[in-house]
């Protein structure tokens, strides 16, 4: 007889039995195992919202096994993820066993490694059903407005649509934005810098105009930049002040759900989805060589900032070892989200070996877990370390009047920058001035006025619309990632490059949705939700109530709405396009249908030609010469191929450019983006460079 440990994932089983060893066995159960039958509503609303379950088709085997093992155990832990969701799925499998809640039986693991393990099996507690009625009311939540707001799409808007609390406030964000940058009227405004050169130096360096006779410098025309010019023209450039100092720079604190994402889309330019797949597999476990199987970081659906005070020492011994105690702060680092408690259940996603470091790591990851574990890695460490000193100066010039302002810094200790900086850190401010003092006549390399323009707001990408989705409060770490999928797989957002655009899809909808369902795409509404949902999961409210709450208006809005718009229907417009009908030479639309976007004329019933969407690009095929054409696999990730396939084979990840190969006169390809390599493909061929 043995003790059975029921786990989520079985990828964590390896790491799980070793430390446990015998006495012990280890199963998964592969995520949920009974949910809503996808077929109706299953909701009791009557009846204080009672759900009907069933067993998930094709979890039947599944089910059958752990209940034999249950059967014959002395013991069953059950050891699901540490968020609602694993909360959830431990609720159900007790229930299926006929377990009583009350019993202590519940383990977490905040990290996959023998501390992790060990300290979750010391404190089993019973399973917390305030945790699994948040998940049943955002369950709950989701099928009501899902199942009955959706057919009304169907009727209104078009067949096959869907609706969802999250994913419409998600949608309308995108929207307003767009209509944001179409509303927006630029104004023109202008700028004065100089290049200026001190005595002695050899490099000129740059200061702006900022105030005129004591006054800010607010140029709004040519003529205005002009004046200022002929007034300065011929002057003396005169050091009026100087001041030197230091400025401390803090690190930033170690990751959150959130801040992963977004720093993982801006240095990687990864997908939400892509890069919370390859942290589930960092977190579930990895065969390490020389270390054995392990999760190298915590879990990694998260908003806390936390970091325990055994991963601090560790911290703290790695960086003085490795670099020196001058690497160390003064005092040991704290960081703490704001907001709600239950954001602040796990720890900050870390390492949890900070002495692993990653190149060690490398030959045993893919190039994506190498890639991630870096990142997480070298943020925790640096978020231990010492600060960043900087040396500053920042100097005031006279010209008739006309004073300008120039600033520089240099590094004098770089404490934490030496593993990591910010992305968003001012690159341009990033060199020193030369020695100035007060009463310099500065020599004039150039003065130059700048029209510029005030530019609209810009669209969102997955990394700014999820640091919106934090600001704002509409969605939880669990959910960041699947909101921004759903909304594109379901056409009413897609990608523009990195950019997120609405479809006509998307902003018929949200307008139709904003006219009778402003509720539902609210913000205020969706974040206030969603703290109704946190005070469910610390039990400060009844699950019921705040079901109760939200139905009894939704359903008085359904029914309005439902006689507002009897006998109407909305129209997606069709995206023009400069494309002619090869068959009645009418010009051809973009429309939308069951498996994506099509061409189709506008002759139509007349002429009813339709077309694949293809989008060409600058290269050749380097087998056959034909043109190369951008496709998609069936999980929508890009890759190029020749036009003329089947019959030529030619494909690849990379993408084709405009350059030529200097050897053999075919496309050269990018791979590995703007710090990645040009290549041909040509075989035989072998050319490659850096990218410039």
């Amino acid at each position: 007889m043995s003790d059975l440990i029921i786990l989520e994932s079985p990828s964590k089983i390896h790491t799980v039995q070793n430390t446990l060893g015998k006495g012990y066995k280890v199963v998964a159960c592969m995520g949920h195992v009974r949910d809503l039958p996808k077929s109706k509503l299953s909701v009791d609303i009557e009846h204080g919202f009672k759900p009907t379950y069933v067993d998930i088709a094709g979890k039947e085997k599944v089910i059958e096994d752990i209940r034999k093992l249950a059967q014959k155990s002395d013991n069953v832990y059950f050891a699901t993820d540490p968020d609602r969701e694993g909360e959830a799925i431990s609720w159900h499998l007790a229930t299926l066993l006929g377990f009583d809640m009350n019993e202590k039986n519940r383990v977490t693991f905040n990290e996959i490694t023998k501390t992790g393990v060990e300290a979750g099996m010391a404190s089993p507690r019973s399973i917390d059903m305030n945790i699994v009625n948040a998940q049943q009311a955002r369950r709950i939540l989701d099928r009501i407005v899902g199942y009955k707001l959706s057919p009304f799409l169907w009727k209104k808007v078009r067949r096959g649509l869907s609706a969802g609390r999250v994913q419409s406030a998600a949608v309308r964000m995108i929207v307003d934005r767009e209509n944001e940058i179409r509303s927006f009227v630029p104004i023109e405004y202008w700028s004065v810098e100089a290049k200026l050169q001190a005595a002695g130096s050899k490099k000129a360096f740059t200061a702006k105009l900022a105030t005129v006779d004591g006054k800010k410098a607010d140029l709004k025309t040519k003529e205005e930049t002009d004046a200022v010019l002929a007034r300065i023209n011929g002057a003396d450039f005169n050091v009026i002040s100087v001041k030197n100092g230091t400025r401390q720079r803090s690190p930033a604190a170690p990751f959150s759900t959130s801040t992963l994402l977004q720093d993982a889309a801006q240095r990687l330019g990864w997908q939400a989805r892509r890069t919370m797949s390859v942290a589930q597999e960092l977190y579930e476990g990895v065969d390490i060589e020389g270390v054995g199987a392990v999760g190298l970081i915590t879990y990694m659906r998260t908003d806390s900032l936390r970091v325990s005070d055994e991963a601090k020492t560790a911290a703290k011994s790695f960086i003085e070892n490795a670099y020196g105690s001058k690497y160390l702060p003064k005092t040991p680092r704290n960081y703490r989200a704001g907001g709600n408690n239950v954001q602040d259940a796990h720890e900050a996603i870390r390492p949890t070996m900070p002495d692993l470091i990653p190149d060690t790591a490398k030959a045993s990851l893919t190039t994506d877990q190498y890639k991630l574990y870096k990142l997480i890695w070298s943020r925790f460490l640096a978020s231990q370390m010492a600060d960043c000193v900087l040396n500053t100066t920042a100097a005031n010039i006279d010209a008739n009047g006309c004073v300008f302002r120039t600033s520089g810094f240099s590094v004098k200790f770089d404490g934490f920058t030496v593993l990591y900086e910010e992305q968003n850190d001012d690159a341009e401010e990033n060199s020193a001035l030369p020695p100035l003092s007060e009463g310099d006549i500065l020599k004039v390399k150039s003065v130059d006025g700048h029209q510029h323009f005030t530019q609209p707001p810009a669209r969102y990408t997955e990394a700014t619309l999820i640091k919106a989705f934090k600001e704002y409060g509409i969605a939880r770490p669990s959910t960041y990632a699947s909101t921004i999928t759903t909304i594109i797989s379901r056409a009413y957002v897609e990608r523009d490059g990195r950019q997120l655009k609405p479809t006509p899809l998307g902003e018929v909808t949200t307008e139709l949705m904003k006219e009778h369902f402003e509720e539902i795409v609210d913000l205020s509404f969706t974040a206030e939700m969603e703290d109704d949902l946190d005070k469910i999961e610390l039990g400060e409210k009844n699950w019921v109530d705040v079901l109760s709450g939200f139905y009894d208006g939704f359903d008085k809005t359904l029914k309005q709405a439902e006689t507002d718009m009897e006998g109407k229907r909305v129209k997606i417009p069709d995206e023009a396009t400069d494309i002619l009908c090869d068959v009645c030479g009418k010009p051809m639309v973009i429309k939308v249908g069951k498996y994506g976007k099509f061409l189709a004329c506008t002759g139509f019933p007349e002429c009813k030609n339709t077309k694949k969407i293809v989008q060409e690009t600058a290269g050749k095929c380097p087998v056959c010469g034909k043109k190369i054409i951008q496709r998609k696999t069936r999980h929508a990730k890009k890759y190029f191929g020749c036009e003329d396939n089947p019959t030529c084979k030619f494909m690849t990840w990379d993408t084709p450019t405009a350059e030529i190969c200097p050897q053999c006169g075919c496309t050269l390809f990018n791979k590995g983006g703007a710090k990645g390599k040009l290549l041909c493909h040509k075989e035989g061929c072998g050319y490659e460079r850096d990218m410039k």
